[in-house]
């Protein structure tokens, strides 16, 4: 029989994972996972993308099952086999993305799944709506509600469940400064009534505003575990980073170059959006500017914004000194701006098409006649087979053959075939493997070369440090640090991302 360590009240832990293993095929997500949670805990679970804190949770939730390692709530085997187990056993998950029935009212979202009459559920849910001093009319449609309106709804529906272990999966990314009160002196009143908190965040300044104790995950493993009291922000910080991390000093071929001597290729004036807002930056001819931040800070966003695929709120975009502000995407690509997605399968390739296909699909459309330009596509097929080095049998190849690397190659290949004067990278190495990624490398250097501005957005730091000219940092949609060459650090960058520098001067 399992034994369970009492805290210093003498309570055994209300949650409790041991040796939790979870891999999708050969990606090893969580490596023994080993973590205890008490009544009245507010457990901050602190971590960089991808280091396996969605995995963990919806282990704990039935969605995913994992491969080995037991999960324990108020001491009491867990059967992960569906959600509906989960929730019965009193966890609930309050996601970071709301999911809403448009069409059902605020009431009928948060009280769908329930047994208890609608009047007793109704004066619940006013009494709980008026505890939180929330300014939310029940009767709207979820359809009109407003980003920070919805994840108000999430936490409703987990609160008035009453649940013994309550997951908030960055419960804050999308409210205002009021509600973000509201809801912390909601979380004191669960400390009080002994419900464990687990409370994702990449906010550093939460977890000390909030929290009772802190863990850092990294790499599908809890990695530092203790009271907040025990903690700073540079341990935070530290923690994030890998343990045979030492800074590199940069190699000597990296020395500044002034690009303002030069005019800038591209600018943001005052730039606003939907995920982003206040954003100035100007990029010039053969600058890498790196750009990086933790999920949701808003990179994506920007990156689709000003390629025309989503709508801009203000502010100007001005590419060699024109402006091209709210243009759709087929005339900024005339323009000379083209973009590399950051989802190559849902966005990137044409995936039952052939390779010379996908890599003339963005040049051919901007050829004059109406017929097909079969002798275009082919030349432009072999250049690029040829130059980025693409494994293949031959242009006929269908994309979906190809491995990871070689496709990004061809998804690189087809945005630089309209030759721009600025290339949008959005994790151009992200899954493949580390001969593609050095072939990448290269070709970004080559575009250096050529003169060509690039904007690379990465969550990979190291590649940041290691081919970035200049480093900007985002922080809740928001640029929050600038980086000269030889400001860019792995500690730095880490620190920024998170919003440490920030924190420090508010």
């Amino acid at each position: 029989m399992e034994e369970f360590r009492r805290n210093e009240a003498g309570l055994a832990p209300m949650l409790s994972v041991r040796e939790l293993y979870k891999s999708f095929g050969a990606n090893a997500v969580l490596r023994g996972i080993n973590l205890d949670v008490y009544p009245g805990d507010v457990l901050a679970l602190v971590g960089g993308n991808g280091a396996g804190k969605s995995t963990l949770v919806k282990s704990v939730m039935g969605i995913h099952a994992p491969d080995s390692g037991r999960i324990y709530i108020n001491q009491e085997p867990l059967e992960y086999s569906r959600p509906s187990v989960s929730l019965q056993r009193g966890v609930y998950l309050v996601p970071q993305e709301p999911m809403l029935f448009p069409n059902m009212t605020v009431e009928e979202n948060v009280l769908m799944g329930f047994r208890e009459k609608k009047q007793v559920l109704h004066v619940k849910l006013m009494n709980l709506v008026s505890q939180l001093g929330w300014k939310l009319d029940l009767s709207r449609s979820a359809r009109t509600l407003s980003i920070a309106e919805q994840q108000l709804v999430e936490i409703l529906r987990g609160l008035l469940r009453e649940a013994r272990v309550l997951f908030l999966d960055e419960p804050t990314s999308a409210l205002t400064f009021d509600e973000v009160n509201s809801l912390f002196k909601i979380i004191e009143d669960l400390k009080a009534k002994n419900i464990s908190i687990i409370y994702i965040t990449h906010r550093l300044n939460e977890v000390f505003m909030i929290a009772t104790h802190a863990a850092i995950m990294r790499d599908g493993l809890i990695t530092l575990y203790g009271k907040v009291g025990d903690f700073t922000r540079e341990i935070l910080v530290k923690g994030l980073l890998p343990d045979d991390f030492t800074e590199r000093k940069p190699p000597e071929q990296r020395k500044p170059v002034d690009y303002r001597q030069e005019k800038p290729v591209f600018e943001l004036r005052d730039y606003n959006g939907f995920g982003f807002a206040d954003i100035n930056l100007q990029i010039y001819p053969g600058e890498v500017l790196g750009l990086c931040g933790v999920v949701g800070a808003g990179r994506t966003e920007l990156a689709m914004t000003i390629f025309g695929r989503d709508m801009v709120k203000s502010g100007k975009v001005l590419l060699n000194g024109e402006d091209i502000t709210g243009m759709k995407t087929r005339d900024i690509i005339k323009k000379g701006i083209n973009y590399v997605p950051e989802d190559r399968f849902l966005n990137g390739i044409f995936k039952i098409s052939d390779i010379g296909g996908n890599l003339s699909s963005a040049y051919l459309p901007f050829l004059k006649g109406l017929l097909f330009n079969f002798e275009e596509e082919r030349r432009i097929a072999e250049k690029y087979i040829r130059d980025f080095r693409i494994k293949a049998t031959g242009q006929k190849q269908e994309m979906s053959s190809l491995s990871g690397g070689n496709q990004q190659k061809v998804v690189i290949g087809r945005a630089l075939s309209t030759t721009p004067r600025l290339v949008i990278l959005d994790e151009p190495t992200r899954g493949i493997d580390a001969g593609a990624r050095g072939d990448i490398y290269a070709i970004i250097n080559e575009l250096k070369e050529q003169k060509v501005a690039v904007l690379l957005i990465s969550s990979d730091i190291e590649e940041i440090v290691e081919l970035s000219d200049r480093a900007l940092t985002m922080f809740q949609g928001r640029i929050n640090r600038e980086f000269s060459k030889e400001e860019i650090t792995q500690d730095n960058l880490m620190s920024a991302s998170f919003g440490v520098d920030k924190e420090r001067s508010a």
